[in-house]
């Protein structure tokens, strides 16, 4: 699924990487846990996260993701921004919850990692 796919179906605001929408994720994993997120062995996901914070970036710049989406409208900071354009990524957020999102994307045919 396309990342501007993705930004219709969550009705999500594109913080960074907007010349990047043309993307294509292949799945999709919804986590707080960074510590889960690192244990993933899977490459080209959108990581759906509700924690807000310089470390979700370091922790997607290390599993080598390029795509993050934040739930309920959570406010991304510069430095976030500035470390995600830095690393190439596309960030987003959303005003639904994760639960919704992820059933929102789940119901047009994103898959999940696992």
């Amino acid at each position: 699924m396309k990342l501007r796919d993705i930004v219709q179906i969550v009705e999500a605001e594109v913080l960074c990487g907007q010349d990047q929408l043309d993307i294509e994720v292949g799945a999709a994993v919804a986590s707080d846990l960074m510590s889960d997120v690192l244990t993933l062995k899977c490459r080209d996901f959108l990581l759906i996260t509700g924690l807000c914070n310089v470390q979700s970036i370091r922790t997607a710049e290390m599993s080598d993701i390029h795509a993050i989406l934040y739930v309920r409208d959570k406010l991304v900071d510069l430095e976030m921004i500035a470390l995600g354009e830095d690393n190439n990524m596309i960030i987003m957020r959303t005003p639904c919850s994760m639960f919704k999102t992820v059933g929102r994307l789940y119901t047009a045919g994103l898959k999940p990692v696992y």
